[in-house]
């Protein structure tokens, strides 16, 4: 891979170019030249690399199957939306070294990224004997920097690739300044920076003196923490329950670097910072990362996360249809998603948005995907729907296996839900199944037992003339069943309609009338405009609905860039399938991911209490049904700011303004936002024009210590305050963003989380991109504390 490597990279059938490849000497960048210009075209880091697929596994390398082997076939999958690399070796041994050494690299990069060692310590960190290799070998992104700003290559940095670095790091510091502190960290005076020199010169860009000023308020010695100082630190400020010093000895044994403190049960500076980056320092309970919800309760118990037009990786009228779709929506966390499939050549159904001019991919290229990828994350069931299948019996055979046993009768249905009136099933039942959603001949009980008898059963009790009555109902309801089974017969395949069990589509006709007709096992659609007219004029109504039966919110035709809907204002009102466009980033996809980001990543998440109850009197519109819930108070100190990137695309001069937005989404009473001060790149703190908003205050704290490097490490010492009145339905979003005071501020980075699974203290946030992906080691610094 280092010798290079000549292969085609390949966007079409026709557009087959030969592109020299060559891993660099840091084994973490990749570049690629032309063959024929020899010019360098574009490079990539194995950071950026999610996974390597072998053989055809793309559309545009199943087109060239005839053409090219399996064998010199793969595709390089980078995170987020960046599109990816396909490219055909030379032979199936050149495919396999790459193959083989990417997926090492990546694994390599996996592991440093997961080691608490990727945190090292702004304290105590002291020059040793070791090469500049194993000291960017400590933090991957630290090496992308020093090799961009390493022009000549030769290992060293003279004073201008320092302050190119220091530009490209987002650090904007004065020349004299800029020089002393090359100065202080050329020990050996020889006018560059190498090895241990970089390390002082790294010390000087991440000092932590807030962290270090926490660690010694309880340090009698300023050094270490004793095992009993860190069981007071976590019992005070942490608010960690029982067990406090089983978990103290847990952390010094697994952060703490030093095997001589380990001994003595204590905890240096070093392994201090190393915890509060780490997972058991993050403001979300880790706790709640693994699966942690009760799983036995019905599937309209639960928010499940779903898409909508999964196949489209861009707008609704003329963008790409593509298996990508799928495969990014399921490992994202997705539960429910999208085939749209219509008449196609030779008897094959096409996947596309109908009436458009979105391109088209067979229906069984579809299936193929989802029998590889449906539950690699997770094995709770999956939805497939709306199915629209003109073509249903040839599309038949191409279902993927997982589905002939869950969707079809006999060992597909749960034993324990082949009842006359069979409730919705639990996610617990139906592991390891897919469920169609579509039209049905019939109702399952039809398809269960056989046509069922509605005629009611009338006690000696009733008069005559109601029980003509109730006969003469019962006769208008089943002409009108019958009327509606022969018109399901001429469009639908029985076949197809026995796959559809739990999810039935009906149209929705009033809440009395489903509450009288319609069953468990069925479900509704609403666009959006018809979710929100009915969550307005009858909100405790649809509540209740939510509580028996699914429902499935859409986005307005309208939206024909694919942009999304607020999914909050539909959660508050119980709706369980609120499809959202998985391709268009921005504060409504972050949302979605923060919400499904607990419970071990499965899709699901339970309702609250009271959302469950078919008889609750909760509407979101209205606080006066709201009085046994909540209220509680969140306080947030935002402390500061960890090597905050720079803005996409800006220019190398720039350095960024940053502030924090904290923004809480729930019901409209408890919608609020509230804005810290900007950093101007001097350090000076500045007002924005858009602080605060919101009900609660938001309080100044002194600035107790200014960062040398605003833009990179920023400090605010700000708290802001929020009153939640329904904090089981509330998201908090923590928003970074660089001020703009004649435009709209640039995004820098988010992180969004359920209220509930925020834990109290001193808590780091990770920051993701606007993908939703993370970018270390950016994070946010912040005191939280929870009031009842």
């Amino acid at each position: 891979m280092q010798q290079g490597t000549l292969m085609r990279k390949v966007k079409s059938k026709s557009w087959k170019k030969q592109r020299y490849f060559k891993l660099q000497e840091d084994c973490m960048t990749i570049w690629y030249q032309s063959k024929r210009t020899g010019k360098t075209e574009s490079a990539f880091s194995i950071s950026d690399v999610e996974t390597v697929r072998e053989g055809h596994q793309s559309e545009v390398l199943q087109s060239l199957a005839e053409e090219f082997p399996p064998e010199r076939c793969f595709t390089i999958v980078f995170y987020g939306r960046r599109g990816n690399l396909d490219l055909i070796a030379g032979s199936a041994e050149e495919a396999q070294c790459w193959i083989q050494g990417l997926r090492q690299l990546i694994e390599s990069h996996s592991t440093r990224k997961r080691s608490p060692l990727t945190f090292p310590s702004p304290f105590c960190l002291t020059p040793r004997s070791f090469s500049l290799a194993s000291v960017l070998g400590f933090l991957t992104w630290i090496r992308d920097w020093f090799q961009k700003a390493d022009k000549n290559k030769d290992g060293r940095m003279n004073f201008k690739e320092v302050q190119r670095l220091l530009k490209m790091m987002n650090v904007d510091m004065n020349e004299d300044h800029a020089m002393r502190l090359f100065q202080a960290a050329d020990k050996s005076e020889s006018g560059t920076l190498e090895g241990e020199e970089f390390v002082l010169f790294y010390k000087a860009l991440t000092q932590r003196e807030e962290v270090l000023s926490l660690f010694q308020d309880f340090s009698e010695d300023g050094k270490k923490l004793t095992l009993l100082e860190l069981v007071d630190f976590l019992q005070q400020e942490q608010l960690e329950g029982e067990g406090t010093e089983e978990l103290a000895m847990e952390l010094i044994d697994k952060y703490e670097p030093s095997e001589t403190a380990k001994a003595r049960h204590v905890l240096s500076a070093d392994g201090f910072l190393m915890y509060l980056c780490s997972p058991e320092g993050s403001i979300f309970n880790p706790q709640h990362r693994a699966l942690w919800q009760d799983m036995t309760q019905p599937l309209c118990h639960y928010f499940i996360s779903s898409s909508h037009n999964t196949y489209l990786l861009e707008d609704q009228i003329r963008g790409q249809s593509s298996i990508e779709g799928y495969i990014r929506a399921l490992k994202r966390g997705c539960r429910c998603l999208e085939v749209d499939c219509w008449d196609g050549p030779n008897g094959e159904p096409l996947v596309y948005h109908g009436h458009t001019f979105t391109s088209k991919i067979p229906f069984r290229e579809v299936v193929s995907t989802l029998g590889k990828y449906a539950f690699q994350v997770g094995h709770l069931p999956r939805g497939l729907g709306p199915l629209s299948l003109p073509q249903q019996h040839p599309a038949l055979p191409w279902m993927p296996q997982e589905a002939h046993g869950a969707l079809g009768m006999g060992p597909g249905i749960p034993r324990s839900l082949r009842r006359a009136t069979p409730p919705s099933p639990t996610p617990q039942e139906l592991k390891h199944k897919i469920l169609l959603k579509g039209k049905k001949i019939g109702r399952l009980e039809d398809t269960l037992d056989g046509l069922g008898d509605d005629a009611p059963e009338l006690s000696d009790e009733d008069t005559s003339a109601e029980a003509e009555e109730e006969k003469r109902r019962v006769k208008v309801r089943e002409a009108e069943r019958v009327s509606a089974l022969q018109k399901d017969r001429e469009s639908l395949a029985q076949a197809l309609s026995d796959c559809v069990i739990y999810c039935k589509s009906v149209s929705f006709q009033g809440f009395q009338e489903a509450r009288t007709h319609s069953r468990p096992s069925e479900i509704s659609s609403f666009s959006e405009a018809k979710a929100r007219k009915l969550i307005r004029e009858s909100g405790n109504e649809f509540v209740r609905h939510n509580a028996w039966q699914l429902t499935r919110i859409y986005p307005s035709g309208m939206r024909t860039d694919s942009s999304n809907y607020n999914p909050q204002e539909m959660w508050n009102a119980g709706c369980q399938i609120v499809a959202l466009n998985f391709q268009t980033a921005g504060a409504e996809m972050d949302l979605n991911d923060g919400l499904f980001s607990q419970n071990g990543h499965c899709g699901y998440v339970l309702k609250p209490t009271f959302m469950r109850d078919e008889g609750t009197l909760f509407n979101p519109s209205d606080p006066s049904t709201w009085e046994s819930h909540g209220p509680a108070t969140l306080t947030i100190q935002v402390i500061s700011g960890q090597q905050l990137p720079k803005v996409a695309n800006s220019k190398d001069e720039a350095v960024i303004d940053p502030l924090v937005r904290v923004e809480i989404h729930g019901v409209p009473a408890d919608q609020a936002h509230q804005e810290t001060k900007y950093i101007e790149n001097n350090g000076e703190p500045q007002r924005g024009t858009g602080w605060p908003s919101g009900p609660g205050p938001a309080l100044c704290c002194p600035l107790s210590a200014r960062s040398p490097f605003p833009g990179f490490n920023p400090r605010w010492d700000e708290t802001l305050q929020f009153q939640l009145r329904v904090p089981e339905l509330a998201l908090v979003r923590f928003v970074v963003e660089d001020y703009d005071k004649t435009s709209r501020n640039d995004f820098v980075g988010q992180f969004t989380l359920p209220f509930a699974n925020i834990k109290p203290g001193y808590r780091h946030i990770h920051l993701l991109s606007k993908d939703g992906t993370n970018i270390p080691p950016s994070s946010l610094f912040v005191h939280i504390r929870i009031t009842e």
